[in-house]
């Protein structure tokens, strides 16, 4: 499943996510309420870069527009060459199955399939045989070290083997960028420390890009590249 960084490049410009000169604002009444102006931020292939600032701050509205979760009052976002916002709803959400992967601070597991059968969906619905779904699904737990967990429930696996299925889950299409919110926020230290260390190992396994929001300094350190979103603008940490 592994794959170089020059196969995961598809525009020229070697720009995964090209966010130009983005705006999001709410009307709140009569008022605006402006979240962020004019952000602009280029992700390479294979590129790790975090994402902080305070609550409120905006991040994960950033994190939803860069995904094609939500649209950008103005300005233009691409991904792998395509300006997702120009695209119908529907060929939006497939596109964002076949390029994307996406974690949270919850998994968002369906509490009703197995931990097999969870990573198996994307796949599927991207319109992958079920035998094929599942061979890389099992493949992808195995790698994330939950070969012998494949047949469990959410319901029957702790808080960081639950966050294992959702990382195996978000790789499973072997997307070119995966978004992270908060992947550790709802784990203890040494839980969450774990996770920290396995998405370092599959960053550098299988080199696609990786953009996560997050509170844990250590985890954002980490990192190759950290940003901070404050009062509206979008700055490189030192």
């Amino acid at each position: 499943m592994s794959k170089s960084i020059k196969d995961v490049t598809t525009n020229t410009a070697n720009w995964v996510i090209d966010c130009n000169q983005v705006t999001r604002t709410y009307n709140e009444g009569p008022e605006k309420l402006t979240i962020f102006s004019d952000i602009s931020l280029q992700i390479t292939a294979g590129e790790t870069i975090a994402i902080v600032g305070s609550s409120g701050s905006g991040k994960t509205t950033l994190l939803n527009l860069l995904g094609g979760l939500d649209r950008p009052s103005t300005g233009h976002i691409e991904i792998c060459g395509q300006e997702i916002y120009k695209l119908s709803e529907a060929a939006r959400a497939r596109f964002r199955n076949k390029h994307l992967g996406f974690v949270y601070q919850f998994h968002h597991l369906l509490p009703e399939f197995s931990a097999l059968e969870n990573v198996m969906m994307p796949c599927v619905l991207g319109g992958i045989s079920v035998a094929a779904a599942r061979k890389k699904a099992a493949v992808l737990l195995n790698s994330v070290g939950l070969g012998a967990r494949l047949a469990h429930k959410p319901g029957e696996l702790s808080g960081g083997e639950r966050q294992r299925v959702a990382i195996a889950r978000a790789l499973v299409n072997e997307p070119d960028c995966v978004l992270m919110d908060e992947p550790t926020g709802n784990l203890d230290e040494h839980t969450g420390a774990g996770v920290r260390a396995l998405i370092e190992s599959l960053r550098d396994q299988f080199g696609m890009a990786f953009v996560m929001v997050t509170h844990d300094m250590s985890m954002a350190r980490s990192l190759g590249r950290v940003m901070r979103l404050e009062q509206g603008r979008l700055v490189n940490e030192g």
